[in-house]
């Protein structure tokens, strides 16, 4: 009987931790905020809830004498959150800097069947049958604001290391500023057609040596002058522009280029143009927004980094939730008398159950909250780099987003929950007699 009276309560507390844990991840956090004001509006008016706010009171109060435990599951907690949302800001800022790469009324036409500008080659033929669709923008001397872009992979020393890393040379000619306004010019000039001049983004020349304004690089084994930087607030910033038929020469491409990127007379008109293009038998070619492409480019990565911090912060979790069990049943134990007492004088056990809960869950949020703000102090804005489509560094920086820190907040209640629930079951648990016996 006792037996099977265990097995009950064992899956009835399983149930219980299950159901906790699928809602707090799947509700969002207006409902949160309303069952939190139901459960206070509880300890306020009902008798039960008034006792496990006096008891929670009393245990409160007690933790400063309790204070190396208590720290325990604080700093423990405050690990694994701060672990978390520094790791899910790494994807956050991966997937912000490539994700708003891009807007509505600019086109990417790729090869028919290519996932990237790297993989798609396209001829002359084609680019200047692109360039006439009549969807495509013209400037004030009628001409297209279509620009034809080639890109290749090269290698530069790296920054405060003898190590070379790649990044992306892409080739362009003067209608690609006119296709994107955003870029903007922060040091030097544009380089000039016909001559081996680069103009670099600000991502690129933190990140690789030896990219100032007057300085030369050697690409392709050819000398190469740095004569301007640019910044653009996305993903072009860790590019390096140059002349497109100067850097097909060098690099042996031929006429062919990867895309051309053309600025639409509205972004009502991308269907039009995408129909034009699919319309036309000599084109096998592909058409998105900027926008789509770079969203499209950016969520495999950032799902990456994603799944990693969420492995990483479960192997954590796990500890953390050890070091919550261990520091509440030590807790139990020392107040066993206390709790004895209380359940003596009339207490019930859920009000005890609920008051061990909420100074575990107090303690939670404490780590959690430390958790975020350490995260945010030292990891926001933080610069990074990592491989984008597998072939050249991207630079972005971490973004510690309010969204991320209540997830953060979030994971750490889930811990103090599951470290609390035992040991406050334990406590209402604990036959009375017994327990002022042993005191």
């Amino acid at each position: 009987m006792k037996l099977l009276k265990s097995l009950l309560s064992g899956t009835a507390m399983f149930l219980v931790l299950v159901v906790f844990l699928a809602a707090w991840i799947a509700l969002p956090w207006p409902a949160l905020l309303g069952l939190a004001v139901l459960f206070a509006l509880w300890m306020l008016l009902a008798r039960s809830g008034r006792q496990a706010a006096s008891v929670t009171r009393v245990g409160v109060s007690t933790l400063a004498q309790r204070l190396g435990g208590s720290s325990v599951v604080v700093i423990g907690i405050a690990g694994v959150v701060g672990v978390l949302v520094a790791l899910l800001a790494m994807g956050e800022g991966y997937r912000h800097t490539v994700g708003n790469s891009g807007n509505d009324e600019t086109a990417i036409v790729l090869r028919g069947g290519s996932s990237a500008e790297l993989m798609s080659v396209l001829d002359r033929e084609a680019i200047t049958v692109i360039e006439r669709a009549p969807q495509i923008a013209r400037d004030g001397e009628g001409r297209p604001l279509a620009s034809a872009e080639l890109l290749v992979a090269a290698n530069l020393p790296l920054r405060g290391g003898e190590d070379d890393g790649s990044v992306t040379l892409r080739g362009v000619g003067p209608m690609a500023w006119a296709v994107r306004p955003n870029i903007r010019l922060v040091a030097g000039r544009q380089f000039q057609p016909g001559r081996r001049e680069l103009v670099v983004g600000t991502g690129t020349q933190r990140q690789f040596a030896g990219l100032e304004v007057g300085k030369s690089v050697r690409l392709g084994n050819e000398p190469w002058e740095v004569v301007g930087v640019f910044e653009s607030g996305d993903s072009m910033e860790s590019e390096m522009w140059a002349d497109a038929e100067i850097v097909a020469t060098t690099f042996r491409r031929g006429s062919s280029r990867a895309s051309v990127v053309a600025r639409l007379t509205g972004a009502r008109d991308f269907d039009a143009f995408k129909a034009t293009l699919a319309a036309d038998p000599r084109l096998k070619v592909e058409a998105t927004t900027t926008r789509e492409y770079f969203q499209r480019q950016s969520e495999g990565m950032a799902r990456q980094l994603r799944i990693i911090g969420i492995v990483v912060g479960s192997i954590m979790a796990i500890g953390a939730v050890f070091g919550a069990l261990n520091t509440m049943f030590a807790s139990v134990a020392s107040r066993a008398r206390e709790i004895a007492t209380l359940r003596a004088i009339g207490f019930r056990g859920m009000p005890v159950v609920v008051a061990v809960m909420l100074e575990t869950m107090l303690l939670a949020a404490t780590g959690g909250v430390l958790g975020g703000l350490l995260a945010w102090l030292i990891f926001n804005g933080y610069t990074a780099s990592t491989l984008a489509g597998g072939v050249a560094q991207l630079t972005f920086e971490f973004k510690v987003t309010p969204g991320l820190l209540w997830e953060g907040l979030k994971w750490a209640l889930a811990i103090g929950f599951i470290g609390g629930l035992f040991p406050a079951v334990r406590a209402a648990r604990l036959p009375v007699t017994e327990a002022l016996r042993a005191a």
